[in-house]
This record gives structure tokens, C-alpha cells and sequence, in this order.
């Protein structure tokens, strides 16, 4: 059995298309788990309708997808944010990789951003490039594997994913499926700016726990993640075929810097004032 945990808070307009695409993968043996933060709307009631498991749990999003994991029967668990929808042979993919390399203990999942808009668009063109990266994070883990490192970090959000992904290939090896799942994100640049300015916020836990490593710097040094990560492994060359889409990743990628920049000195600034007291 293969066990899908998804995790939500008020998300009555995506829940049942993140449930559908997982009742309509090519594998069937499969469980759905919903970890609710006390939902005020829809989202829970139609997940029941759906046939899920639901569970209420909180606070915070690495809690939820660890009870998910200790509520869950299946050998392998996946984990999805509810604003993703499964492609039908993820599920089958990944059991084959597991299948057939006893050493490999988790499979990352190529992600595109659905939507129409420009933005979108722009986003998709992005996330191409950090498929299996330090920019990723691995999804899909052998349940005994998941449970031997501790499951998600409670003292981490927003960086729970790439601390999981960094743990689990202390244990074991990593692989990489072809189809991809599709996130959702719904939003407009300046929607996605505040996105990006709380998970900044959230950083300091991260480096505490981390320091400043060869991984570290990749993930937030300048070279890697305005340079490295579009050009290696032969990537450069979509940046060549799409002009308009690198040239507007790169501003995206501009205002983000500006993000990260503007919370550290929040951060500081705080800091401050909390010691003169």
C-alpha cells in the first residue's frame, strides 16, 4: 500500500482535486490521509465524501505531515500540498524505482506550476530548472526510512522540506521520476512576494541547525541560485530557446533577493532592540 498525506488549512477549492487525482492514478492500492488544521470551511467534510482519512492536527505544517506518517499503513508515503494534483503514473513510477534499487530511500517528483497566466507561465519555466537540486525536495519515502531520521523538523517552516531532503540522504540514496505532478500556486506576483517574505523570515532555525555548508551556500548563495543551478548539467540552453521567460525569471528572481535581503535586516533590527533592552 502506498499512503498519500496531504495537508491543509481552509482549502475547500483545491481539496478535491488533489483527492481526484490521486483516486484516478493507474495504481490503486493506495490510502488517502488528510491532516486538517482546524479548517473553518468545506475542506474536511469533502474529504470525507471523498473517502479520505481525515485527522485534525496543527500547528504547523511539518506537525501535520508527521501525524499523517504515524496515522498511515502503507510502506511507502507520499507527501502533498493540497494545492497539487498527482499525474497518473507518479505513483506507479515511484514504486519501481523502490522496487528495484533496494538502496534508494526517497524519489523526487518534477513539479510544473499550473495555470495560464503569464506569471504562471514564467514560474513553470523556473521550476524546470530545480528538479533534483538542493533546490528541490524529495516527496515520495520508504515509510521505515522516514520514521529512522525523525520525520520533519517541528522547529523548521518553510525549510522543513530541504532539511527532510538533506537527512534522508544521510541514510541512502535518492532518485528522480519523469512525471511530474502539478502545483497550483494561484497566485498573483505581489500574492507570491508575501509568500516568499514569511517563508524568509522563517530562515534563522535553518542556518542554526545547518551552519553555513557547501549545501547551504547553494541554496542561498548569489552564484548558484541566480547562475549555477540554470546552466549546469547542459540547462543553460533553454535560457538561450526562451529569452522572454529567462529574462522575466531573473527579475522575479531579483525581487526575491530583495525579499530575503529586506527580512534579514528585519530580523536584525529586532534583534537589536530586543538586546538594548
Amino acid at each position: 500500500m502506498v499512503s498519500i498525506i496531504i495537508t491543509t488549512k481552509n482549502s475547500e477549492n483545491f481539496i478535491a482535486d488533489c483527492i481526484n487525482a490521486v483516486k484516478n492514478s493507474n495504481y490503486k492500492d493506495t490510502e488517502i490521509i488528510l491532516v486538517d488544521n482546524s479548517s473553518e470551511d468545506k475542506t474536511v467534510e469533502t474529504a470525507k465524501q471523498l473517502g479520505a482519512k481525515t485527522f485534525i492536527k496543527g500547528p504547523e505544517r511539518s506537525a501535520q505531515r508527521n501525524y499523517g506518517a504515524e496515522m498511515s499503513s502503507g510502506e511507502i508515503i507520499g507527501f502533498l500540498d493540497v494545492d497539487m494534483t498527482l499525474s497518473e503514473n507518479v505513483i506507479t513510477e515511484c514504486l519501481e524505482i523502490f522496487e528495484n534499487n533496494k538502496d534508494v530511500q526517497a524519489v523526487y517528483i518534477p513539479e510544473k506550476i499550473y495555470g495560464n497566466s503569464f506569471f504562471n507561465r514564467v514560474r513553470s519555466f523556473e521550476r524546470s530548472f530545480y528538479d533534483a537540486t538542493v533546490i528541490d525536495a524529495v516527496r515520495f519515502f520508504r515509510k521505515e526510512a522516514f520514521i529512522k531520521i525523525g520525520g520533519f523538523d517541528l522547529n523548521l517552516n518553510g525549510t522543513e522540506d530541504w532539511d527532510i531532503d538533506r537527512r534522508i540522504k544521510e541514510i541512502g540514496e535518492v532518485s528522480i521520476i519523469k512525471s511530474p505532478l502539478y502545483h497550483n500556486e494561484n497566485h498573483t506576483l505581489k500574492q507570491y512576494i508575501v509568500k516568499k517574505s514569511y517563508y524568509a523570515s522563517n530562515f534563522d532555525n535553518y542556518f542554526k541547525k545547518w551552519g553555513y555548508d557547501k549545501t547551504t551556500k547553494k541554496q542561498f548563495g548569489i552564484f548558484y541560485r541566480y547562475i549555477g543551478v540554470y546552466i549546469e548539467k547542459g540547462k543553460w540552453k533553454k535560457l538561450l530557446l526562451h529569452p522572454i521567460y529567462s529574462m522575466s525569471m531573473y527579475f522575479l528572481r531579483f525581487l526575491i533577493g530583495v525579499v530575503y535581503i529586506l527580512s534579514k535586516f528585519n530580523i536584525s533590527k529586532k534583534e537589536n532592540v530586543y538586546n538594548k533592552k
